[in-house]
């Protein structure tokens, strides 16, 4: 069973048990030592208290005589005679070893302790197996509380266990009773330290989604908005088409509508790209690779568009410049810059595209000698779907919001400035080449 709680429980278990076993051992064998011991003290003294007192009183005597008594005395004279025994035994120690020792009389064992004075031998004895059998029980007697005890350390045990995961449990359910619609912090407060870190993750990552679907939902509606007019313009430019009174109109008519086409195009192509860079979105993975053959390759596109506008594109490019980054999304970054500088200049602008290092960062520098930003909007021109009021290119105002989302993934800054050229420069600075 893959539980947290049966996996605690069972270890909890586990070292109860064998904490038990182990503590029950060390005290049935201690207990055991300190019975033998307390027994072996008993027979000294009640030893030489015989032999201290001289003469066994009657009264004495007969209370050494009783038959449930564990203990037998026996005194011997001086030359061996047996003077004094408490009772008739078939199997009693017949010979004294000073001091305690253990007799073997006709396969039954006696722990002996003798004494000797000037004209007796005195000697206490008594039966092993029964000293074994009363340590057993005075030891078994001693382990008995903790068989007792192992229930109830094993219901604390799941006290525990079940108190220690009930915060776990309270941000399982708070978690359950959640939808996409609701995307607020998970609580925090009173969390246990191994269980917070998890809750500070958790919401992080709804703080991520909640941009993640805000920024979807903010893209859907700018989107509709945006391709709201170039299809009502087709529609116009179609139903132009459809009413033109001659050739000359229906040529323009076809003219206007291959534009709009181009144009709705344009715009679907771009707003494909920015899907695609959005955060959360799908990516290629980063790659080493050379910023200046991928800017190469990316100009070879926009040549044509250049061609046909007569202006001039320019790229300088010496020495390779590595970095790591997505070919793909790079290469779309190079070409919206070279793109826009092209579009939002005059026929025959003139746009220089530079790759280079500047002290160990790699740069990508456009240069136009267009009508260049104001420094007031410089900020407003990365928002989707911003034109400018004085531009009567139509464009689709998504081409630098691509290129600051290309930018950031590539964890790049991308900056405005007034270009030497007349008009806009637009420098992207990467992090440091490997």
């Amino acid at each position: 069973m893959n539980s947290i709680r049966f996996r605690l429980l069972l270890a909890l278990l586990a070292i109860l048990a064998a904490t038990a076993v182990v503590l029950g051992g060390f005290t049935y064998r201690n207990v055991l030592v300190e019975s033998e011991s307390l027994f072996d003290y008993q027979l000294r003294q009640m030893a030489l208290s015989l032999r201290d007192q001289g003469e066994i009183d009657p009264s004495q005597a007969q209370a050494l005589a009783d038959g449930q008594l564990d203990f037998v005395v026996q005194i011997w004279s001086v030359d061996g005679r047996t003077i004094y025994a408490t009772r008739d035994h078939p199997n009693l120690p017949s010979r004294a070893l000073i001091g305690l020792a253990e007799v073997n009389v006709q396969g039954q064992v006696w722990r002996t302790f003798s004494t000797a004075t000037r004209d007796r031998v005195i000697q206490v004895a008594q039966p092993v197996q029964i000293r074994k059998r009363l340590a057993a029980d005075a030891a078994l007697r001693s382990v008995l509380p903790l068989l007792f005890l192992a229930p109830l350390l094993a219901l604390f045990g799941w006290w525990v266990v079940a108190r220690s995961l009930a915060p776990l449990n309270r941000v399982a359910a708070d978690v359950r009773q959640r939808d996409e619609r609701v995307l607020s912090p998970l609580p925090t407060v009173g969390l246990p330290d191994e269980v917070a870190p998890l809750v500070v993750a958790l919401n992080a990552l709804l703080v991520r989604l909640g941009e993640s679907f805000d920024t979807q939902r903010a893209f859907v509606a700018d989107a509709a908005h945006e391709l709201r007019s170039p299809l009502t313009a087709l529609t116009l430019q179609l139903k132009l088409l459809q009413r033109a009174p001659d050739d000359a109109s229906r040529d323009a008519a076809i003219t206007a509508l291959g534009e709009g086409i181009e144009r709705s195009t344009r715009m679907v192509g771009q707003l494909l790209t920015l899907a695609r860079s959005e955060p959360g979105a799908a990516a290629s993975p980063l790659e080493p690779l050379d910023l200046a053959e991928v800017v190469r390759q990316a100009l070879v596109d926009t040549v044509p568009y250049a061609v046909s506008r007569g202006s001039e594109l320019e790229l300088v490019a010496g020495t390779p410049v590595m970095l790591a980054g997505d070919r793909t999304a790079l290469g779309v970054l190079a070409r919206n810059l070279a793109d826009n500088g092209l579009r939002y200049g005059p026929p025959g602008a003139h746009v220089v595209v530079r790759v280079m290092v500047q002290a160990g960062t790699p740069v990508l520098q456009v240069d136009d000698n267009g009508p260049g930003v104001p420094a007031d909007e410089r900020e407003r021109v990365f928002d989707r779907f911003y034109r400018r009021a004085s531009n009567d290119e139509g464009g689709s105002g998504l081409g630098l919001a691509i290129v600051l989302t290309i930018a950031r993934r590539h964890h790049a800054t991308v900056t405005l400035d007034d270009s030497p050229l007349g008009g806009l420069r637009v420098t992207v600075r990467f992090g440091d080449s490997p």
